[in-house]
């Protein structure tokens, strides 16, 4: 069901890190809206969030290696921590605010898609560029368009196009999770660090029939 491609990990040792994705898989969730306790938790133990950390550090010389500029559309982590950081970060349900909470708190890059709307294997590879074979539903401006990764961008994809661009920079709709999600996929993505803690974390907060950590490399 997932793959990551080899030239992926050696763009991250080309630039001196190891990287590290870990799956959580749950089944039978239960979400709903969310009360912001998890986020504001999770902020409160963070510490700084304005202060440099190594961790994103290692995201931008990735980001910059597959040719991203990482102040302009910097990682999923770093973009919630600023937000934190500015009293910007409102509750959106309780499966967002779970991985969200988590992210901020161990300052992780984590996706959550909806499995039942992935086709075939969700794979992390580099873009060829190829827009018809690579569509990213997004919204840009208000308004829903279809956009391509640029060739050589690392993206996560299934059979059917782009879920995440710019590795884990921005998620599309189409997998996007809902009010209706019962089984979803958490990606956790670490350059150099254990991210056990983190996993364990969110399965904690996750509501949940069954879950499931698997390492993907």
């Amino acid at each position: 069901m997932f793959a990551i491609a080899d030239d992926v990990l050696d763009l991250c040792r080309s630039v001196g890190h190891e990287a590290t994705v870990l799956a959580v898989l749950a089944d039978g969730l239960r979400n709903g809206p969310g009360d912001g306790s998890a986020l504001r938790d999770a902020v409160a133990a963070a510490g700084d969030l304005t202060a440099p950390h190594p961790h994103l550090e290692a995201w931008r010389d990735v980001y910059r290696a597959f040719g991203a500029k990482p102040q302009r559309t910097p990682c999923s982590a770093e973009a919630l921590r600023r937000r934190a950081a500015r009293g910007d970060l409102p509750s959106v349900n309780r499966l967002v605010d779970a991985y969200n909470a988590v992210s901020i708190r161990f300052a992780v890059p984590i996706g959550g898609e909806d499995r039942s709307a992935l086709v075939g294997t969700e794979r992390l590879v580099r873009a060829s560029g190829r827009s018809l074979d690579e569509p990213f539903d997004t919204v840009k401006d208000g308004v829903a368009v279809v956009e391509a990764p640029e060739p050589g961008e690392v993206v996560w994809r299934d059979d059917v196009g782009v879920t995440c661009r710019r590795w884990n920079w921005r998620q599309g709709r189409r997998t996007a999770l809902t009010d209706a999600t019962t089984s979803a996929v958490f990606l956790l993505e670490g350059l150099d660090v254990d991210l056990t803690p983190a996993a364990s974390m969110l399965c904690e907060l996750l509501e949940a029939d069954s879950v499931r950590i698997e390492r993907l490399t």
